[in-house]
């Protein structure tokens, strides 16, 4: 499965799940992450890390390891 690391610069997605355990997996929720939330990919920064994204009308960076996390379709 594809996670949102793998989604190019200027793609969107749609959240099919999130894999973290415990309050990582609490934080990425409260940023709005959720299952069935669409996300599109702004910018990625020359080593990939972080990744800027789009969410529910506001825009969110997230570190290389917190996008593994996030499983997409």
């Amino acid at each position: 499965m594809a996670t949102l690391k793998d989604i190019p610069c200027g793609q969107s997605a749609t959240v099919a799940k999130l894999t973290g355990e415990g309050p990582v997996r609490r934080r990425i929720m409260d940023m709005g992450i959720t299952k069935g939330v669409e996300i599109f990919v702004r910018k990625v920064a020359p080593l990939g890390d972080p990744v800027e994204i789009t969410v529910r009308g506001y825009e969110l960076s997230l570190r290389k390891a917190d996008a593994e996390m996030i499983v997409v379709q």
